[in-house]
C-alpha cells in the first residue's frame, strides 16, 4: 500500500510512569484500524526518537513473557520521555500482522517444538505481514522529517526507508532475554535478521 493518508480523529493527554505523553488515535483509508502515536514534546523536524511498535495483547497487557514486547514498549517511552522528544507509533499489527487468533495458534505449535517462524508458515501465513505505509503517514503528520528508529529489526529500517521516511540512526533495544524468551529471540536474530546486544545461545531441543 502506497500512498496512504492518516487522518488525526483525536489526541489528549496521558500521564503515565514514565511522563506525561500526548496519545493521537489515528484512522486510514485502507485498513481502517486505529493507530496510535504515543508524543512526548515537539517532534517537528529532524532526528526524531521513534519506536514502531506493533500491538501485542499477550505482551503489552498481559505481562507475557513468550516476547519482548511489553519491556520493549517500557523501555521505548522511558528513552523518549529522558530525551524530552519522541514518538511511540502503536500499530494494530497483533502477531506480525496475523491477528490475534493465529498467534495464539501459533503460541500452541511453538510448544509442540516449532519455532516463530515455522509455526507462522504452518498456519499459512508469512513470517511477518506487517506494512509501515500507516507509520510514515503519521509521522509526516506529525511532522517529522527524519528518525532515530528505536529497533532490533532491520526490516523496519528498510520499511520506512523505502517508503519515503529517513532513518538516520538505529537505536537499539537492550533488554535481557529470559528463559521463557531466549529461543523466541535466538529464532528472530539467526532466521529474521533482528539485531540484539546478547549472543543467541543454541535453540533448547
Amino acid at each position: 500500500m502506497k500512498n496512504m493518508n492518516a487522518e488525526e480523529l483525536v489526541h489528549t493527554r496521558i500521564p503515565t510512569e514514565e511522563g506525561t505523553f500526548q496519545l493521537y488515535l489515528y484512522d486510514n483509508d485502507q485498513d481502517h484500524k486505529e493507530h496510535m502515536a504515543l508524543v512526548f514534546g515537539d517532534v517537528s523536524g529532524e532526528d526524531v526518537l521513534v519506536r514502531v511498535h506493533s500491538e501485542c495483547f499477550t505482551g503489552d497487557v498481559l505481562g507475557s513473557q513468550r516476547c519482548d514486547c511489553g519491556p520493549q514498549l517500557h523501555y521505548a517511552m522511558d528513552a523518549i520521555a529522558q530525551e524530552g522528544r519522541g514518538i511511540v507509533l502503536y500499530l494494530r499489527q497483533e502477531g506480525r500482522g496475523i491477528g490475534l487468533a493465529s498467534k495464539l495458534r501459533a503460541y500452541n505449535l511453538q510448544d509442540q517444538g516449532y519455532d516463530t517462524v515455522d509455526a507462522n508458515l504452518a498456519l499459512g501465513h508469512q513470517a511477518d505481514e506487517r506494512e509501515y505505509d500507516i507509520a510514515v503517514a503519521m509521522l509526516k503528520d506529525l511532522g517529522v522529517k527524519s528518525v532515530r528508529l528505536l529497533t532490533n529489526n532491520p526490516t523496519k529500517i528498510e520499511s520506512l526507508t523505502e517508503l519515503g521516511m529517513p532513518v538516520n540512526k538505529r537505536v537499539p533495544i537492550l533488554i535481557p532475554p529470559t528463559d521463557e524468551n531466549i529461543n523466541y529471540l535466538s529464532t528472530k536474530a539467526k532466521r529474521m535478521r533482528h539485531l540484539f546486544a546478547f549472543e543467541p545461545v543454541q535453540v533448547r531441543i
